[in-house]
């Protein structure tokens, strides 16, 4: 595919670091030079100085040959600009970043689709999802919900009181029991695992499940301690905070500490229908925590711009008492960093919005990818096509790549485990694991046979 990437930013950066491994041909183009430094001999990649919404730029760059045209600089104006001029030289698609959250009402997807748009992201109200997801489930570090919750994938970290550790994985995820292990994290490694490998203390493993039995995946992990979450304090009054804070479940009480005055007064206004208080002054500082009431706070969330601070005040609520902590860590340099110290559910714009963008460029039917970050894989829901080779066999003899692992279907509403004597139907949702930026090969086992 050929895909053209405007703005070399941290969204743009990341993105085209992961067509790189594809093999895509991608031109990343951004008006400052000292952007695209380095990037075209360190990535599989083409660098372009020039202005995204320059016709002859855009032309220069081979947009009127584009499968994908990607506007994510800062300027939400200058990317729908540059989406629209891309359409109109023929590129076949278009992607615009925005921070506008009435442009994402689905009444004017038809209004943007004329006008040349395809589609808008807005990275924090992506984040502010994840952080409400881990939020009402203070037990788990990630999860994922497929087709509505029909099926759930938890990350959950496990610690004395596992009841299931060191024991092959075939005694405890046999055909009839209601999870599968998709992956595990062991200190630096990620394992695809097979029947005979064991969880240890300390893994971090994901646990695919339907619905009906996440109680009982919090009895045998050792996590029914773990109290609800219903009081939350969030440090940093962003974007991203106020996206969770108006998104939140209406049973949780939200404070929001916020340096800044002004923006205090901003987020008044911006939250003036909600619950939510807004104090200011300083997340890490400890006095101001106590009188907030860190003791009687089940959730602490860091949203500044800062990775340091965000991970410094964590680890402070943490010895405060706080279960539940949240850090948003935009340098990928610190997410194993993060990890390491036991920081809890870690949240990066960038790679949720990479790869909300990158599900757009296969060509199977693909809903929900997500990236996550721990254990460097996607998961996504592939919808099996009429006559694709996925429908043909069974699991076990479909010949899937190493790496790659099928954790569940829905067919119909209804969630379902799968292993390898199971079918899978046309039209079914199939949740797929990959590891090592494995999912562009499975698009051909989706899709029907004469279409590759």
């Amino acid at each position: 595919m050929k895909i053209i990437i405007a703005g070399a930013g941290a969204v743009g950066t990341h993105l085209a670091k992961l067509l790189s491994r594809d093999r895509q041909d991608c031109v990343l183009l951004d008006d400052d030079e000292s952007r695209l430094d380095g990037l075209d001999s360190e990535y599989d990649i083409m660098t372009m100085v020039g202005s995204p919404t320059s016709i002859r730029t855009l032309k220069e760059a081979g947009t009127q040959g584009a499968d994908l045209f990607v506007a994510v600089t800062p300027d939400e104006s200058r990317n729908m600009t540059a989406c629209i001029i891309a359409h109109a030289i023929g590129a076949k698609k278009t992607v615009a970043r925005i921070d506008n959250y009435e442009y994402l009402s689905p009444k004017l997807q038809p209004f943007f689709n004329k006008l040349g748009i395809d589609s808008l992201i807005y990275p924090e109200v992506l984040a502010a999802i994840d952080i409400n997801n881990g939020l009402q489930m203070s037990w788990v570090r990630q999860r994922w919900d497929v087709h509505g919750g029909a099926l759930v994938m938890l990350g959950i970290k496990l610690r004395t009181g596992c009841e299931i550790l060191n024991r092959p994985l075939k005694e405890l995820c046999g055909p009839d029991d209601p999870y599968h292990i998709v992956a595990i994290k062991r200190e630096n490694e990620t394992l695809v695992p097979g029947g005979n490998d064991e969880l240890k203390l300390g893994d971090l493993a994901y646990f695919m499940t339907t619905k009906e039995y996440i109680s009982y995946i919090r009895k045998i992990v050792g996590k029914e301690q773990y109290a609800d979450v219903k009081n939350v304090i969030i440090m940093g009054g962003g974007k991203t905070s106020v996206r969770a804070a108006l998104t939140a479940p209406k049973y949780m009480d939200i404070k929001i500490i916020e340096t800044d005055e002004q923006r205090c007064i901003r987020l008044n206004e911006l939250l003036a229908d909600t619950d939510t208080m807004v104090i200011r002054g300083d997340g890490r500082n400890i006095n101001l925590l106590m009188e907030e009431g860190i003791k009687n706070t089940q959730a602490f969330v860091a949203l500044t711009d800062n990775a340091e601070t965000n991970i410094l005040a964590c680890l402070t609520a943490k010895r405060l008492g706080v279960r539940k902590t949240i850090a948003m860590v935009e340098n990928l340099d610190y997410v194993d960093m993060a990890e390491e110290l036991d920081i809890g559910t870690i949240i990066n714009k960038k790679t949720i919005a990479a790869s909300h963008i990158y599900q757009m460029m296969l060509d199977a039917k693909v809903s929900n990818l997500r990236s996550l970050m721990m254990v460097d894989a996607d998961v996504a829901e592939f919808t099996a096509e009429e006559g694709s080779p996925v429908t043909k066999k069974p699991v076990k003899s479909l010949g899937l790549p190493f790496g790659v692992a099928i954790g569940g279907l829905v067919r119909g509403d209804v969630g379902m485990l799968v292993n390898g004597n199971s079918q899978i139907l046309p039209g079914d949702s199939v949740m797929v694991f990959c590891h090592e930026q494995k999912m562009n090969k499975m698009e051909k086992y989706f899709k029907q046979a004469s279409l590759w």
